[in-house]
């Protein structure tokens, strides 16, 4: 197959979809409006599209860019992720098989502001074929305009063999000069993520068990403000904001954490950094939106706390530290969950099925 993707360069969850295919021995080629931020990719060809900061002359530019690039590699599937701008400018160029993946924000939240929710209007009733990893995103889908019929569920999936259980990394430990209790967030510092709970949460952990170490992961636009909220709080000592881990060392820190957060306000299906963190066997804290209840049981295989509550999250961290025996089942049981239920490659085997239906409706 020929396939083309319309997808950030920005984010390992794109590279990790296009590499498979790549990697399968199809014929990829990968247009992004953003630089290659996580390293080299092999077996495609690699466009990047020059931007123009003034809207709207750049979306226009990116477009006929784009409708060059398609018209000249003549894909058999164009596959654009997420329905803003990739979506909207995938649906523009007219061509056709044309998929759309869903990351959950772009459906979820993004439609509520009246300039972007014409762009995934269009987006999602142009595609003739959609994906999303939830079933309250399928649903925000068909409000949009998309046919139920078109919407198919294909998870983002985790690679179980990299993200395993394993020993602590005292390398880590030492660079970041933490030698006891560590919890630990990769959700980036974005409003819809809500560290700032987790922040709040802090003071009320170390007055119980004051040698905790908080390490904070990611970054965003809250960045300093959440630096700033934790020096006021008196916590700064207890937090390591380190920024953004490469995924190749991720399931280090996360086997290396004795307790994974994610405080997040609205999700699609369950977070990466979440199914990764159980498919590390690390027990994890995580709030009750989107469809998290579906992945982890509260007080079976994690907790699940309700949204902007630190005074309960602070009491189920506290309770894992104390009670590791507890964390020790919830990572056992969540790591079969995860490779049950979330495989990256049994999720790409679905998608390449899928693929070659389209192709075979097309040619037939």
């Amino acid at each position: 197959m020929k396939l083309c993707f319309l997808a950030g360069a920005n984010s390992i969850h794109s590279k990790k979809w296009v590499q498979y295919f790549a990697d399968k021995g199809h014929e990829v080629h990968w247009i992004s409006l953003t630089p290659n931020e996580c390293g080299g990719s092999e077996n495609l060809k690699f466009y990047q599209i020059k931007r123009i900061p003034f809207l709207p002359v750049d979306f226009l530019f990116c477009l006929i860019q784009v409708r060059k690039l398609i018209k000249k590699i003549n894909p058999d599937i164009l596959h654009a992720h997420y329905a803003k701008l990739n979506g909207a400018i995938a649906a523009l160029t007219g061509f056709h098989p044309f998929v759309l993946t869903a990351w959950g924000s772009d459906v979820l939240i993004a439609p509520k502001s009246r300039i972007k929710r014409p762009f995934i209007k269009l987006s999602v009733r142009k595609a003739d074929l959609l994906t999303c990893d939830a079933e309250h995103a399928k649903k925000a889908m068909i409000k949009l305009g998309a046919e139920a019929s078109k919407i198919h569920i294909i998870r983002f999936g985790i690679d179980t063999k990299k993200f395993s259980l394993g020993k602590t990394d005292e390398e880590i430990k030492n660079k970041l000069g933490i030698s006891d209790s560590i919890v630990i967030s990769l959700r980036n510092l974005e409003p819809v993520y809500d560290v700032e709970t987790l922040i709040r949460s802090i003071p009320l952990v170390i007055k119980e068990i004051p040698e905790t170490k908080f390490v904070i992961a990611g970054r965003g636009v809250q960045e300093e403000y959440l630096k700033k909220l934790a020096k006021n709080l008196g916590i700064l000592e207890a937090v390591e904001f380190i920024g953004f881990i490469q995924n190749e060392k991720l399931p280090d820190y996360l086997r290396t954490a004795d307790i994974y957060v994610s405080t997040s306000l609205a999700d699609a299906g369950i977070a990466a950094s979440t199914a990764e963190a159980m498919a590390c066997g690390t027990p994890v804290v995580i709030t009750d939106s989107g469809e998290n209840r579906n992945w982890v049981k509260d007080n079976e295989n994690g907790f699940v706390v309700p949204v902007k509550s630190p005074d309960i999250l602070a009491e189920k961290i506290i309770y894992l530290l104390r009670n590791k025996e507890v964390g020790k089942r919830f990572g056992e049981l969540g790591r079969e969950i995860i490779e049950k239920e979330n495989d990256y490659y049994d999720e790409m085997e679905k998608m390449e099925n899928i693929y070659k239906d389209i192709i075979n409706k097309k040619l037939n």
